[in-house]
């Protein structure tokens, strides 16, 4: 009787807990080497493969068909009380001024649209230029981003990809306005955001910053493609896309967003605006 009460007294202080294992971090490892092994080695993929079945296998046999557990005591300890020092709470005071990041205006989808179809064709230009002036031929970058589809042409000679291909540039056509017209959209969400200087923002800071993306990730992805792509001209073409379609978002009428029915009635009816309102709160000061 004294040894049941005992184990009974030990269960009560006892919480049970999922057992720990080590399938998890298997299985995540497994994935990495799967994706590391197409762009190194298929036999990488292969173990990352095996990884993957053992740990999936494993881990299956932790749960079912019955969760192992395990317990674990807890030690009871003197209870320790939380307290403040301070009398009342600490409040942020809030106005309008925290919200001017918010735009109370914004583009529509169809001004980031043309934008985007605009900032597409005046980036052919340079791209079209380095092939003539370099490759003597206006279908180099064309079969070059193309080669993202086929990756046989990577290691093509600069003849072939000199040449015309039509299924080359079908599919260079087509990557090139889908993604014209995400970053045309994206374009329109995110001028309004800086007000004071769209055109720097869409044609200088973003493209940098897309390209240096670009730079950075190439080399691991595709070292071979990374070695064609002539960076300069690269860039050039970036910022010839940023300029033309942040100056074309830029011409369209903006609209409201629900942000602008926060503001006080004076502001939204234009009897007073908010640099008005902030002036006289200065002032006031």
């Amino acid at each position: 009787m004294a040894v049941h009460a005992e184990d009974n007294l030990q269960q009560a202080h006892a919480v049970e807990l999922p057992s720990p294992t080590v399938w998890p971090v298997v299985l995540a490892l497994g994935i990495a080497l799967l994706l590391a092994g197409m762009v190194t080695h298929w036999a990488i993929s292969m173990l990352g493969l095996i990884l993957i079945l053992r740990a999936s296998l494993g881990w299956f046999r932790e749960v079912l068909p019955q969760e192992h557990h395990e317990p674990v005591l807890v030690t009871k300890e003197e209870e320790v009380e939380i307290a403040s020092t301070r009398r009342k709470v600490a409040r942020l005071s809030i106005n309008e001024s925290h919200r001017k990041m918010l735009p109370i205006e914004t583009h529509t989808i169809t001004a980031g649209i043309r934008g985007g179809l605009a900032g597409g064709v005046a980036m052919i230009v340079p791209a079209v230029l380095y092939g003539i002036i370099y490759r003597h031929s206006p279908w180099y970058a064309a079969n070059l981003l193309a080669a993202v589809v086929f990756p046989r042409w990577v290691n093509a000679s600069t003849a072939f990809l000199s040449a015309f291909h039509l299924d080359g540039l079908l599919v260079a056509g087509t990557l090139h306005g889908l993604t014209s017209l995400l970053v045309g959209t994206l374009y329109g969400t995110m001028l309004p955001m800086f007000p004071r200087k769209p055109i720097l923002t869409a044609g200088f800071l973003a493209p940098l910053l897309w390209s240096g993306l670009v730079y950075a990730t190439l080399g691991v992805v595709n070292p071979l493609l990374d070695q064609r792509i002539d960076w300069l001209w690269f860039i050039a073409s970036q910022f010839a896309f940023g300029l033309v379609a942040g100056f074309v978002v830029n011409l369209h009428v903006r609209v409201r967003t629900p942000q602008f029915q926060a503001l006080p009635f004076a502001v939204r009816a234009g009897l007073e605006t908010q640099g008005l309102k902030n002036d006289k709160e200065k002032g006031s000061k």
